[in-house]
């Protein structure tokens, strides 16, 4: 069940919007990679809790891994408390990642910057041996990832680094439009929403644009890190 990267978001669609690209891009290099979503994202205007978990289901299928689980937390009402950080915990310990994507650390969406804390926290506490949890009984052992790195989400926050996905943009606009009662669709009956035009897509495309601009690629996302970020290599960097 070990993965290289657990990608996690509070709302089915957010690792689309947020990290999409970097998903497809790191597949594309071999890594293996697992989905956690917190919530059914129930509260959404559009849709319902069913069809999210349908479209969440058929964009797992799009990037073509193994395992994308949902927490059944509230959507909207989900709060910082020992369940939910031993929820995550749980498949912090399960997946072993050496990498965590989650929610952005301030944003728009009150619920994003809830979701990054507790992650975070949850990371941290997934590495307390004291801390017991198990899975179909079985007792786990203590894990702690490597690094947390926060997708930015709707504000346009500055990056500590950002990650080159000019080979991964068709990838990450298709696995949106998997959430296809979420975007637009000109022919939704469904109420209006500030993701729901044709303008938000064309955003999300621009947004990659301008963030890949100044370090010289075509398109990328951009992370925040709460930690100091550390190279072996300076031929790394681009």
């Amino acid at each position: 069940m070990k993965v290289d990267i657990l990608a996690i978001g509070v709302h089915p669609d957010d690792i689309e919007l947020g990290c999409g690209g970097t998903i497809a891009h790191h597949l594309k290099l071999g890594k293996s990679v697992a989905f956690v979503d917190l919530t059914q994202g129930e509260l959404g205007s559009r849709g319902s809790a069913k069809l999210r978990l349908e479209e969440a289901k058929k964009a797992k299928e799009y990037f073509g891994i193994k395992h994308r689980e949902n927490l059944g937390m509230a959507d909207g009402f989900f709060q910082h408390t020992q369940e939910n950080i031993i929820k995550i915990v749980e498949q912090i310990r399960r997946f072993k990642p050496e990498v965590v994507l989650a929610n952005a650390i301030v944003d728009r969406h009150p619920d994003h910057g809830r979701a990054a804390k507790l992650i975070s926290d949850a990371c941290f506490a997934s590495g307390l041996r004291r801390i017991e949890t198990s899975i179909n009984g079985q007792i786990q052992t203590h894990w702690r990832p490597k690094a947390v790195y926060h997708y930015i989400q709707d504000h346009n926050l500055k990056p500590d680094f950002v990650v080159d996905i000019s080979d991964s943009i068709d990838d990450k606009m298709a696995a949106i439009m998997c959430f296809s009662s979420q975007f637009y669709d000109p022919n939704s009956k469904e109420p209006k929403t500030p993701i729901s035009g044709k303008d938000f897509l064309d955003f999300v495309k621009a947004k990659a644009a301008s963030y890949g601009r100044p370090i010289g690629v075509e398109y990328g996302e951009g992370f925040n890190v709460a930690r100091d970020i550390g190279v072996d290599n300076l031929f790394n960097l681009i």
